[in-house]
């Protein structure tokens, strides 16, 4: 501690303190937030068109096949909600800095 108190520079974080405020020095603002959109765009694509060929190839699966059709059809909007939210946030946060 002397040495930073002698040069007249301030304290390195400790603590969690640490996660806070060195991984914000990784990335760009802007970056980030185009990262976010642009993959919530091709999530949602993707989402849709698995929707899609869920329903065009009702019949030609067995009734176990369809449910997992299903619930991966679930699971992409939810991964889809996601993004979408973490892109507004990117982009809230990007705005405000």
């Amino acid at each position: 501690m002397a040495p930073a108190a002698a040069s007249g520079g301030s304290t390195l974080p400790s603590g969690f303190s640490v996660f806070t405020t060195f991984p914000d020095l990784l990335f760009a603002f802007e970056f980030d937030a185009a990262y976010n959109c642009v993959a919530a765009l091709f999530y949602l694509s993707a989402s849709v068109l698995e929707a899609l060929a869920t329903i065009l190839t009702r019949d030609g699966y067995t009734y176990k096949q369809y449910h997992e059709n299903i619930s991966a059809v679930v699971f992409s909007y939810v991964a889809t909600l996601l993004y979408v939210t973490h892109a507004v946030f990117s982009l809230i946060r990007w705005k405000s800095s």
